[in-house]
């Protein structure tokens, strides 16, 4: 009984992150309908992958870090689904989008051709946590 409430427990809360994760996955869909805003496109990539990612943390009842890395929270992945590590390229992608997508003069301007490779991205980690979740 313990068991299954706290899987259910685990379950809402990763529920909570996955919502917020597929609030950014709109808006990426909304901003490619419209063929431009490529800039915020990669930040709410990296942002969709960051909170899924959070998410699996919580699912599996690992303290999530107020962290933007994506590559910090592979690490912290890792020795619980090794195989996050079939996901570093992306990441390492993604998290370059967190900070240099937000500051004027710190970027350079994203096409959306990175826009699309971004969301790609941000895509395959959503696959791989919901792997993980189901």
């Amino acid at each position: 009984m313990k068991n299954s409430k706290k899987k259910r427990e685990t379950l809402i809360k990763f529920s909570e992150w996955q919502a917020k994760a597929e609030d950014d996955c709109l808006a990426i869909e909304a901003m490619l309908k419209e063929r431009g805003l490529p800039n915020p496109i990669c930040f709410h990539a990296q942002q969709m992958a960051e909170k899924y990612l959070k998410g699996l943390l919580v699912f599996y009842d690992v303290h999530v870090p107020k962290v933007h890395d994506l590559l910090e929270l592979e690490t912290l992945l890792l020795s619980i689904a090794k195989d996050v590590s079939n996901l570093h390229d992306d990441l390492l992608v993604l998290t370059r989008y967190y900070i240099t997508t937000r500051y004027p003069g710190d970027y350079p301007s994203f096409s959306m051709k990175d826009g699309r490779e971004a969301y790609e991205a941000a895509l395959r980690v959503k696959n791989f946590v919901l792997g993980k979740i189901g």
